[in-house]
């Protein structure tokens, strides 16, 4: 049975997360669907579920309230439980390396910028030195870009980092610090100050956050990915981990 709710208070994907992290815990419940515009939740149970449980559920954070109820069987009955990523849960489900393209993009343009940068020191330099600073300035940008989307949201972002990241998990106020540290090592990166101390915590940081996602993915969580904070709706695939490889390796390679 799929039964439709209204869910007053959501303001952002971050609240979408916790609202289906929590319905999801219900034991009745198999299947969520909840979408932030306009304020829906769809809940796949073997009956009505009561909305004083439901309230007790999500808190005094969100108000719920009963749409409509339906027994007819659907494509979702015949699915596995799981939990969406919002009004395109579906969409992101059928093609997720698609809803990546914002990410391609941003490393894209990263790269093409370090290049255009650093391309008389390619010229005139030795090669190891200047791919060393470019890799430097690589990181640097990578930082800087990726913490500006999650200043964009940063009341939903700690709830959708906690999803996943171990740390973040068991310490919050590390979640809403995350930005802040993101942006503090990539300017220290292009100042080129503490660059071996950001290293470190650059391999300390991610590497938490790598193991995470490859919790999530061995797990088959169908999870938003919060690298690019909650503005930008990624699912999570093996691109996320990728690209925390990629700068763990320049880490590495740099200490080295």
């Amino acid at each position: 049975m799929i039964t439709q709710y209204e869910i007053y208070g959501m303001t952002c994907m971050g609240c979408v997360a916790g609202v289906e992290k929590k319905l999801a815990a219900l034991e009745q419940v198999s299947g969520v669907l909840v979408s932030l515009e306009p304020g829906t939740a769809s809940i796949l149970s073997p009956h009505i579920i009561s909305l004083e449980v439901l309230q007790q559920a999500l808190g005094d954070k969100y108000v719920i309230r009963l749409v409509a109820a339906s027994s007819k069987a659907s494509k979702q009955d015949k699915q596995p439980p799981m939990t969406s990523l919002g009004s395109q849960g579906a969409e992101q489900e059928q093609s997720p390396w698609k809803q990546l393209t914002p990410l391609y993009l941003i490393f894209a343009f990263i790269s093409g910028g370090v290049l255009l940068s650093n391309l008389d020191g390619f010229q005139t330099q030795p090669l190891g030195l200047v791919f060393s600073e470019a890799m430097l300035d690589f990181m640097a940008l990578f930082y800087l870009v990726f913490s500006f989307f999650k200043f964009l949201d940063l009341k939903g972002f700690p709830e959708s980092f906690a999803m996943y990241d171990p740390l973040a998990k068991r310490w919050s106020f590390y979640a809403k610090i995350y930005p802040f540290i993101e942006l503090s090592l990539g300017v220290l990166l292009l100042l080129r100050w503490y660059v071996p101390v950001v290293l470190v915590v650059t391999l300390i940081i991610l590497g938490l956050t790598t193991i995470g996602v490859l919790q999530s993915l061995l797990g088959k969580r169908k999870i938003q990915c919060a690298c690019l904070g909650t503005a930008l709706k990624l699912p999570m695939t093996q691109a996320t981990f990728i690209e925390n490889a990629i700068m763990i390796a320049m880490a590495v390679y740099m200490l080295l």
